[in-house]
């Protein structure tokens, strides 16, 4: 194969203070052992991007330092290797996940690593990488022509998806671990709160598991493209009372579980009324408005199963092969494409939902 040539510097939008981006010409980064340099085709927005841009998780100190490349939704090809990388080659098509645990910690022998304990640490014990690397986060991301990733975080994908739509691999995963955690009753009713693109993702991969329909509640153009892409039933909760429409669809019995993926402050409370006794609750989305309201006795005498879910970890592979049978649909939850140095105007439109945008994808 012929190599790849590989500039010296490169285009990459930094985030150089809060609400303040800049284009900048920096040095290509070069793999370490373990490590591998990727060409970075697609990046998708998501919504954490614009609220890290806007300073909205200071709590979390992201981003660590300026400027920083931010970017976390991303496909690629493979164009150099670091020392002891054999599980790839130049030209490899890849998506990459977000997180890479210190793989030495309890939660990551688990398999629980992006709820890794050394999340944080800047990675560097005596020499050895011990640290937890987020990339797009609190390291490097793809916001950039290329980037450097540890090679345990790529997934190869499938030749019949592109790009762009494998650049979702990470948003559909989000989806799918939420789903797994909860679980999915074959034949059974699922409940998806919030019909943005983890929804819609997550109501895919409910009928691609075998649920028997599948409930999506939203509001305009959304919720239609809900019912575009294959939700059973559409519930508009400006029109109707979601928890009241579940139970009626249900005979009174509720749900067998909820994918509660809105953010919305009410929307937990409503999945933990709107669920069956004994069903499950999946806390997909993430919260800005304070603490959210758990209706604690009703969860205690249903004994209803609630989980937390945190990103990606264990599906990539899943969602990959979803994407490649036409389960996910993911070429058609993109709106809109922009080159890199159009990267503020799409942010913009993805964050205010203009022209109808579902997922913004950027081709650095």
């Amino acid at each position: 194969m012929e190599e790849y040539r590989i500039p010296k510097t490169m285009k990459a939008m930094t985030l150089t203070a809060y609400d303040h981006l800049e284009m900048a010409e920096l040095p290509v980064p070069q793999p370490g052992p373990g490590e591998v340099l990727c060409r970075i085709r697609s990046v998708a927005i998501c919504g954490s991007d614009p609220k890290m841009i806007h300073g909205g998780y200071k709590f979390a100190n992201w981003p660590p330092y300026y400027p920083f490349v931010m970017g976390h939704e991303w496909a690629g090809e493979v164009v150099a290797l670091g020392e002891g990388v054999d599980s790839w080659k130049v030209g490899d098509r890849v998506a990459g996940e977000a997180h890479h645990g210190c793989g030495d910690c309890d939660n990551c022998k688990r398999g629980h690593y992006t709820v890794c304990l050394n999340y944080g640490k800047d990675g560097h014990d005596g020499g050895l990488d011990t640290g937890h690397r987020h990339y797009g986060f609190y390291w490097q991301g793809a916001n950039a022509e290329y980037n450097v990733y540890k090679a345990a975080v790529l997934h190869r994908i499938p030749d019949n998806v592109s790009f762009d739509a494998a650049s979702m691999c990470d948003c559909a995963g989000v989806a799918m671990h939420g789903v797994e955690l909860a679980g999915v009753t074959p034949g059974g009713t699922s409940v998806v709160i919030g019909p943005g693109a983890i929804g819609l993702n997550a109501m895919m991969e409910c009928k691609a598991l075998g649920s028997g329909r599948v409930i999506m509640i939203g509001r305009g153009a959304k919720l239609e493209k809900a019912r575009e892409m294959g939700a059973d039933i559409c519930i508009d909760f400006e029109k109707e009372d979601p928890v009241a429409r579940v139970l009626e669809l249900t005979n009174g019995i509720g749900a067998d579980e909820v994918m509660e993926c809105s953010g919305a402050k009410d929307s937990p409370y409503k999945a933990c009324q709107m669920v069956r006794k004994t069903g499950s609750v999946a806390i997909i989305a993430t919260y800005h408005d304070g603490d959210v309201l758990i209706p604690a006795n009703t969860v205690n005498f249903n004994e209803i199963h609630i989980v937390g879910s945190k990103a990606n970890p264990n599906v990539s592979d899943k969602v990959l092969h979803f994407m490649s049978t036409g389960a996910i649909r993911a070429e058609e939850l993109i709106t809109h494409r922009f080159p890199l140095e159009e990267y503020e105007k799409a942010v913009d439109i993805f964050e205010h939902k203009k022209e109808g945008s579902v997922k913004v994808v950027i081709n650095p």
